[in-house]
């Protein structure tokens, strides 16, 4: 059994000014909990990550960090985005922390099921993934699309845990060998599993958000997915390829047609059919150079090679 592991929470904030005491409170007497259980060190923090907010999160966070030892925080020099903040949270505790928890400041994520998390990483799991054990809560639209999300990415060949978002626990040895993965265009739900090492789920039940609004609208979602898809499956690519063998099918099946129309002296008719063959394939043609062009702007971003994310304060810092 491992003594004592010192556990990092890493918790990434935008604009959560409403909600930053609450998680706070909730936190604390958990980690407290666990402390005095034995279950973690003493030295285990929460660390906030600061993504660039335009309220006061920023500034609550460094309150708390002065009154509660048990809360630090990291502020990144801009707002990143979800994925980069959570993983500049990530690069960080791993420098101070045995094993890391990451779950968003919302509420949504369980907090209890950290104590499942933690008993199977004493069983000898390196990555514990915090799974959905139901969307009762969810709109119909919403469960839809995010089970459909997931399905698709199986279809693809993409390794990703079905109703997993980002409430995992890692080890220490699991992100020294993350910090390996260089890519700019992250979806980080679907890069750990290609890490390895043994690893099993904990289920629970996500709860409403406590205040605040939602931070990923219809919009973001649907270009998070697009970005999940395009960073790990170049099925993509592939179907356009077989979608053009097909269009070359029915043009020659239509070439054998207009000629056989020609020689018979019917050249009139068939107006409409042309003109729908046109359009249908001009429209084709328009959604396969998309994206491809998707694909070519990653690469682009991908041979930059710029920081995923810069750290402007660190409270852990020892000056």
């Amino acid at each position: 059994m491992k003594k004592n592991p010192i556990l990092y929470v890493v918790v990434p904030c935008y604009n959560e000014e409403e909600v930053l005491h609450e998680t706070t409170k909730q936190l604390k007497a958990k980690l407290e909990k666990l402390i005095k259980d034995k279950k973690i060190s003493q030295d285990s923090r929460v660390m906030y990550v600061n993504d660039g907010s335009k309220d006061k999160t920023w500034e609550i966070i460094k309150e708390i960090h002065e009154k509660e030892k048990l809360f630090t925080g990291v502020s990144l020099s801009r707002n990143r985005g979800h994925q980069n903040a959570l993983l500049g949270g990530l690069m960080t505790a791993k420098e101070y922390a045995d094993v890391v928890i990451s779950m968003d400041a919302d509420l949504q994520d369980d907090i209890n099921a950290i104590d499942g998390m933690l008993e199977k990483y004493q069983e000898g799991n390196d990555i514990v993934y915090g799974v959905r054990s139901a969307r009762k809560k969810d709109s119909f639209f919403k469960r839809t699309t995010a089970e459909g999300f997931y399905k698709f990415m199986k279809v693809l060949g993409v390794d990703c845990v079905y109703n997993h978002a980002d409430y995992r626990l890692t080890s220490k040895r699991v992100l020294e060998e993350f910090s390996n993965y260089k890519e700019v265009n992250l979806f980080l739900r679907g890069m750990f599993p290609l890490v390895g090492f043994k690893s099993d789920v904990v289920y629970y039940e996500r709860n409403e958000r406590f205040a605040g609004e939602s931070k990923y609208p219809l919009k973001k979602m649907l270009n998070f997915a697009w970005d999940g898809i395009t960073s790990f499956s170049v099925k993509p690519l592939r179907f356009i390829c077989t979608l053009g063998f097909v269009i070359l099918f029915i043009s020659l099946v239509i070439m054998i047609y207009s000629l056989v129309r020609k020689i018979t002296g019917n050249t009139v008719d068939g107006w409409t059919f042309l003109s729908i063959s046109i359009w249908f394939i001009g429209g084709i043609q328009m959604i396969s150079i998309g994206i491809i062009g998707e694909y070519i702007g990653k690469i682009y971003s991908e041979t930059k090679a710029r920081p995923r994310f810069i750290i402007s304060e660190n409270l852990n810092r020892k000056d």
